[in-house]
C-alpha cells in the first residue's frame, strides 16, 4: 500500500482503529463524521486486492457535494484518476471509490464490494442496506459502516442497539464537543437557540422521541410596541408561503373545503436572531388570488425574499405572480424553499421549537394568533392542520438564503464538511 498520513483526532482514530467488520456511529452535528468515512474509503480501497468500495448518501448529489473535495484533497497522493461525471476515483493500485445515493437503488445493484459506508444512514430506507448492499460484501466478507446523527427512534437506532449484541459489530457514541477542532463557543450558541431535546439530539447524538408535547402555549411572547414593525426601524422583513390545493380545482375532484390545507403566508421581520411575526395571512383561495396575496404581503412591508415551497403548486403560482408583478411594477425576489428530505414533524419541530423555547420568536397580537396557537398545541396530530406552523417554519430557509445572497464571498462557498471534515 502506498505511504499515506492518515490524520484523525482521538475520537475519530478508536473509531478507525477498531477491527470490528460493521461499525455503527451516532456523533453529534460538525464532530467529523465525514472526514473520518473519506479516511476510511482511501484505505479500504488502497488495502483491497480485487473489489471496489462504495460511499452512499441520501442522495448522489449530497454524496458529491460532502465527499468528493474531500477525497481528492485527502487522496491527492494515491489518485490515478478522477472522473467528475459520474463521481468515481481509480486510484495507484487501479481500485476504485464509487460515490453513489441510496435514493437510486439500481445503481447500487449487481457489483461485489471490499467496503461501503452509508451516510446519515438515518435518512435511508432500511431496505438499501439489508436487500441491496449487504450481498455486495459476501463474496470477500467486506465490511461496513454505517454513520449519521440520530433522527429519532428508527432504523438507525434498533441498528445502533443491535450493533451492541452482535460479535461482529460494534457501536460508537460521540458528540460534538469530542471534536477538539470545533470552538465550544459554537456549540453553547446552538444550545441557547435550540430546544433540549433538539440540542441532546443533533449535538449530543442521543436517540430522541418527538411525539406530542412538542410546543408549550406559555413560549408564545408578543412584541409590546408596534413600532417595531414599522419599516424604518433594525431589521427587514421576509416572506415565506406554504401553498396548498386551489379551491376550485378541488370542488372539481369534489372535496369537500374544511377538509382541505390552507395557504399560509408568512411575515416576519429578521432583528439579528429573533423573529419578529408581523402577518400570517391563510385562507383557501384560487390560484390567482393566492399569487395577488403573496405579492401584497411582500409589498406591504418591503420584503428583500419571498420563500415558496418548492413544487407543482408553486410552479403553478409562479406565471400568475410573475403576471401581477408585471401588472403593478414592482418585482420581488422569488427563491424555494424545501423540505430538504425531512419529514414534516422534523422539519417544522427543528425550525420553531428551540426558538419559541428560547422566546427567540414574537408574535404581533392579532385575530390570527388564536388559530396559530390552536395548531401549535395540536401538533403533530394527523387530525388537526399545521399550515401556519409549516408556513413560518420556512422563514429559517428564507432569511438564510436572503442573507447569503446579500454578500459578496471571496472564494467558491463549499459545505464546512468538504473544508474541515466537521
Amino acid at each position: 500500500m502506498a505511504d499515506i498520513n492518515v490524520s484523525l483526532h482521538d475520537a475519530q482514530m478508536e473509531i478507525f482503529k477498531s477491527e470490528a467488520r460493521f461499525k455503527v456511529i451516532s456523533a453529534g452535528r460538525r464532530f467529523g463524521k465525514s472526514r473520518l468515512a473519506a479516511w476510511v474509503l482511501l484505505i479500504k480501497a488502497l488495502q483491497s486486492k480485487s473489489k471496489d468500495v462504495f460511499y452512499v448518501g441520501p442522495t448522489f448529489q449530497q454524496s458529491k457535494d460532502i465527499m468528493w473535495g474531500m477525497l481528492k484533497e485527502l487522496g491527492r497522493d494515491v489518485i490515478k484518476a478522477a472522473h467528475e461525471n459520474t463521481a468515481v476515483l481509480t486510484l495507484i493500485n487501479d481500485r476504485k471509490i464509487y460515490l453513489k445515493g441510496s435514493d437510486r437503488p439500481d445503481t447500487l445493484r449487481g457489483v461485489g464490494l471490499e467496503y461501503v459506508v452509508l451516510d446519515e444512514y438515518a435518512s435511508m430506507k432500511p431496505e438499501v442496506w439489508e436487500m441491496i448492499l449487504r450481498p455486495t460484501l459476501a463474496d470477500v466478507k467486506g465490511g461496513a459502516m454505517f454513520i449519521g446523527t440520530p433522527a429519532g427512534k428508527n432504523h438507525f437506532y434498533k441498528l445502533f442497539l443491535e450493533a451492541q449484541e452482535n460479535e461482529d459489530w460494534e457501536a460508537f457514541q460521540f458528540n460534538s464537543t469530542d471534536n477538539p477542532l470545533l470552538d465550544p463557543k459554537e456549540i453553547q450558541a446552538a444550545k441557547s437557540s435550540m430546544s433540549t431535546q433538539a440540542f441532546r439530539q443533533e449535538f449530543e447524538a442521543t436517540f430522541e422521541s418527538f411525539s406530542g408535547g412538542i410546543f408549550k402555549e406559555e413560549w408564545i411572547k408578543y412584541v409590546d410596541d408596534e413600532a417595531d414593525f414599522k419599516e424604518n426601524t433594525i431589521g427587514h422583513y421576509v416572506v415565506s408561503v406554504d401553498p396548498a390545493g386551489f379551491e376550485a380545482a378541488s370542488k372539481e375532484r369534489g372535496l369537500k373545503s374544511s377538509k382541505l390545507d390552507e395557504t399560509a403566508i408568512s411575515v416576519v421581520k429578521i432583528v439579528g436572531d429573533e423573529w419578529l411575526v408581523k402577518d400570517i395571512y391563510h385562507g383557501r383561495w384560487g390560484i390567482k388570488e393566492t399569487a395577488n396575496r403573496i405579492l401584497n404581503a411582500a409589498m406591504d412591508c418591503e420584503a428583500s425574499s419571498v420563500g415558496i415551497e418548492a413544487g407543482a403548486l408553486k410552479n403553478a403560482i409562479m406565471p400568475y405572480l410573475e403576471d401581477e408583478m408585471r401588472s403593478k411594477g414592482r418585482w420581488v425576489n422569488i427563491t424555494d424553499v424545501t423540505h430538504g428530505g425531512k419529514r414534516k414533524i422534523d422539519r417544522i419541530t427543528w425550525s420553531l421549537q428551540g426558538r419559541l423555547e428560547h422566546g427567540k420568536i414574537k408574535f404581533r397580537k392579532a385575530e390570527w394568533n388564536e388559530h396559530f396557537i390552536s395548531q401549535m398545541m395540536d401538533f403533530p396530530s394527523p387530525l388537526s392542520h399545521d399550515d401556519l406552523l409549516d408556513s413560518l417554519a420556512y422563514i429559517d430557509q428564507v432569511s438564510v438564503a436572503d442573507y447569503a445572497g446579500s454578500i459578496e464571498l471571496d472564494e467558491e462557498w463549499e459545505p464546512m464538511d468538504a473544508v474541515a471534515g466537521y
